[in-house]
């Protein structure tokens, strides 16, 4: 599969699911879970986020920037694991791009708020299940799995792994890492 088509089928999986539940992971282990609004724009291996320059992922995400994302339509059987490197921008055109004014409900002062930030996540790596099959169909399988004592297959069932080949997120990851080795010495 080349790049395009791997951010296709990431950009696919999840477009019509609103919410990620993003994981970032703190100084002591401790992995923290929230749910974030994706941004809408073109899927091109960069996810973005509205976030507060006060909350705890930042500090997080500065000790450790590679975080994951789960994205989950029950509804329809889709689920998606990305992994990533993230960033916080600040960049005003961007903002402007992406603001909605649902977002004063957290920044009241709009894209004037002094904590108003965005973080840039880098896709470098997804794994998705995808059942297209009706519950019906599933109902069927399940209760065949059962009687049967055979694993549960679905029709129409697909898992995959998609990895979006980005030399800048990893150059971001080994250059963080040394750094923190040479703080250690």
């Amino acid at each position: 599969m080349t790049r395009e088509q791997m951010v296709a089928k990431v950009a696919e999986l999840i477009k019509d699911i609103n919410v990620a539940m993003m994981t970032t992971e703190a100084e002591d282990g401790l992995m923290h879970s929230r749910p974030m609004a994706t941004q809408k724009t073109e899927f091109d291996g960069t996810l973005w986020f509205f976030t507060g320059l006060s909350t705890g992922k930042i500090s997080e995400i500065d000790w450790n920037p590679e975080v994951n994302l789960s994205y989950s339509d029950g509804g329809a059987n889709k689920y998606v694991s990305v992994s990533g490197t993230a960033e916080i921008v600040d960049d005003r055109a961007k903002k402007e791009e992406l603001w909605s004014d649902i977002y004063k409900a957290w920044f009241p002062q709009g894209l004037d708020h002094p904590d108003l930030c965005l973080m840039k996540v880098e896709v470098t790596f997804a794994e998705y299940w995808d059942v297209p099959s009706g519950k019906m169909v599933q109902a069927f399988g399940f209760l065949k799995a059962l009687a049967t004592g055979e694993r549960l297959k679905m029709e129409g069932e697909s898992h995959g792994v998609v990895e979006i080949p980005s030399g800048k997120a990893r150059a971001a990851v080994i250059a963080g890492a040394d750094a923190a080795r040479e703080l250690e010495e």
